[in-house]
């Protein structure tokens, strides 16, 4: 079936609450939903709201290392990196963000706002190259060149979000890439998986082996399929998906205009996660807008704390079947971005 007549089939189901972004958590639940617009073992449904009124504008940190305007130092420590904003504008990095080059690649573990000309400030950093502490290539060893990736993987994206877990994103990253090698070959009826050695590089990189052609080319696949189902919709905010017939993951945001930004990466990392998921010849129950407002009314409900990130507040919410992950404005109290993840 075509994505067009998923969307017929669909949308009436999606609008059936015309809520919108509100002041209290029960809004977000209650905010419309369209979907599942599906390729494969991935179902994609999109979260429509109002922008909210304090929310600001920001460029985000694959743009801002695009443009030149933000540059990632290495420390030589592999839990903490600086970045400085050189400027006019804040940037918005997300926990999860990988910046590559440096000694080794290493994801960002919060949510962070780097104000305009901020100068040198450090940021937490976990490792995602084992086997490398030295320059790579071309690349420069002090610095590092890009931030066009994110973790793929829920239980990856957890523990880059645990104080001192080092050893266990390791541990999770070794995992994703052996479990992507079994998904390309999940691929090609009759296939065997090809040796990881294929698909893993030696250093154990989680953006080289994102990179690797065979993993590039089948996660293209999905994104092809779905990168242009909110272009027509200008009052996404969010969006959740579900892999092999259960709801994974969601993520909302106080402003469509953040959300069209993060949105290439997003797709890319939810597809990056199924294809590790995908098992040749297999069928699953739909998914429908039901269980992603249970999936996000369950983690709203769970026992909360708390820790300040620069001038951010991470607020977290685990509720034992699910988690939240609010980052609100430390004046303010104001969120701006809520991640959502069912265990």
């Amino acid at each position: 079936m075509s994505n067009q007549s998923r969307f017929c089939r669909t949308s009436l189901l999606g609008f059936a609450c015309l809520a919108v972004l509100g002041a209290t958590p029960a809004d977000e639940i209650r905010l419309p939903i369209s979907g599942p617009y599906t390729h494969e073992n991935l179902s994609v449904f999109l979260i429509h709201g109002k922008t909210r009124q304090e929310a600001k504008s920001y460029l985000t940190l694959q743009e801002a290392m695009q443009q030149k305007k933000v540059v990632v130092y290495e420390t030589g420590s592999v839990n903490e990196l600086a970045v400085e904003n050189q400027s006019g504008e804040d940037v918005y990095i997300q926990s999860g963000d990988i910046v590559k080059g440096g000694r080794q690649d290493r994801v960002l573990t919060d949510d962070y706002v780097l104000p305009a000309r901020s100068g040198r400030v450090p940021v937490a950093s976990f490792c995602v190259e084992h086997g490398r502490w030295t320059k790579r290539g071309a690349e420069a060893a002090d610095r590092f060149g890009s931030s066009d990736k994110a973790l793929a993987g829920k239980q990856l994206k957890m523990a880059a979000r645990t104080p001192h877990a080092q050893a266990e994103v390791w541990n999770q990253v070794a995992a994703v890439e052996a479990r992507m090698a079994d998904g390309v070959a999940a691929g090609v009826a009759g296939a065997a998986p090809p040796p990881p050695a294929a698909i893993v590089p030696a250093s154990g990189s989680m953006q080289l082996t994102l990179e690797n052609k065979d993993v590039a080319a089948a996660t293209d696949a999905y994104v092809r399929d779905l990168a242009k189902i909110a272009d027509a919709r200008k009052d996404v905010v969010g969006y959740a998906f579900a892999i092999n017939g259960k709801v994974n993951s969601a993520d909302i945001y106080a402003s469509a205009d953040l959300f069209r930004r993060m949105w290439p990466k997003l797709l890319h990392a939810s597809a990056a996660e199924a294809l590790a998921e995908r098992q040749n010849g297999k069928t699953y129950p739909a998914v429908d807008v039901s269980a992603v407002r249970d999936a996000m009314a369950q983690a709203e409900g769970g026992r909360e704390s708390s820790r300040q990130v620069g001038k951010l507040v991470v607020v977290r919410k685990d509720a034992g079947t699910a988690l939240l992950f609010e980052t609100r404005d430390g004046e303010g109290g104001a969120w701006l971005h809520k991640s959502y993840v069912v265990k």
